[in-house]
């Protein structure tokens, strides 16, 4: 383990300029002091590694210094490939592809070889999203404040924020940043945000929180509903929860059950199903669900 962190902080700081000892602590879940002494291993070895006391400080390693890949495995390069072309996926320039090449030289099979794991990390929305994950990155890296037209759920408005990580999760890509109106650190979906651009304003680093980004962290309040399918929609429940979330009755139906935290969410992704669902349990929900079909019915008569 040990070993793998000193590896994991020689890669970060030979992608980076200058971090800090904090971030790093933070990165690799260590103390501080850990850091501290994992830094003097590296110098021990030979890794011209430099420490700046003071507000602009930071670790960094002398300019010019190569790292020796024979340190890493072939399924080390191979990772790092795969996650390099995961990247790539959403970004316009040619930097990734270029850190790839970097990377094969002397071994330039290793780019077509044993490929079996494929990322792509775009979607649909990738003209609009590219430029956000590029400009945002560029924020993060030079600590500017970034501004954006939000639109969420609970309402709208500008908003502007210190952005510090960019967060691929759930199928979409998220900004995780220290929110000026809220006072709080706050997740942002990129689909949702317009108008993005740098205020030209520094920010200085903050305590960063530990990032929680568990369901039951993000999303509290959850309820269970129980709802049946018919099986013609088998297909569609099991792209969405998987296999083990209904049972299967003997007249073909579907018993699902699952824990949501979000009534809107829910009704609208029921009626999506038309008639091939019914929402059973909760009993009160199911009779607010009724009524939501009865005004749909009124719209259309």
């Amino acid at each position: 383990m040990k070993m793998e962190r000193l590896i994991g902080i020689l890669v970060t700081l030979l992608s980076q300029e200058k971090v800090t000892a904090p971030q790093l602590a933070e990165k690799f879940e260590v103390s501080r002091r850990t850091i501290s002494r994992d830094i003097e291993h590296l110098c021990q070895a030979g890794i011209p590694v430099m420490t700046v006391q003071g507000k602009n400080g930071g670790i960094s390693i002398i300019d010019g210094y190569k790292i020796d890949k024979t340190l890493l495995t072939s399924a080390d390069m191979q990772a790092i490939l795969t996650g390099l072309q995961g990247l790539e996926s959403v970004c316009r320039n040619k930097k990734y592809q270029q850190i790839m090449e970097k990377l094969s030289v002397g071994n330039p099979n290793i780019l077509t070889s044993n490929q079996h794991i494929l990322i792509d990390l775009s979607s649909w929305y990738k003209a609009s999203l590219a430029p956000k994950i590029e400009l945002i990155q560029t924020a993060i890296t030079s600590r500017r404040k970034i501004q954006f037209y939000y639109y969420s759920p609970h309402g709208e408005g500008m908003r502007i924020i210190e952005p510090h990580k960019l967060i691929f999760k759930w199928s979409s890509w998220y900004v995780w940043g220290y929110c000026v109106r809220k006072k709080d650190f706050r997740l942002f979906k990129l689909n949702r945000l317009a108008e993005l651009k740098m205020t030209g304003q520094e920010y200085e680093i903050r305590e960063l929180p530990a990032l929680d980004m568990s369901s039951e962290k993000l999303f509290a309040g959850s309820f269970t509903v129980e709802v049946r399918f018919e099986a013609s929609a088998k297909w569609r429940v099991i792209e969405e929860f998987g296999a083990d979330s209904f049972r299967e009755q003997k007249d073909g139906t579907l018993l699902f059950s699952f824990a949501f935290t979000d009534e809107e969410n829910l009704f609208e992704w029921l009626l999506s199903y038309g008639n091939r669902a019914e929402l059973l349990k909760p009993e009160e929900m199911r009779k607010r669900l009724k009524e939501r079909i009865k005004e749909m019915e009124q719209r259309y008569e």
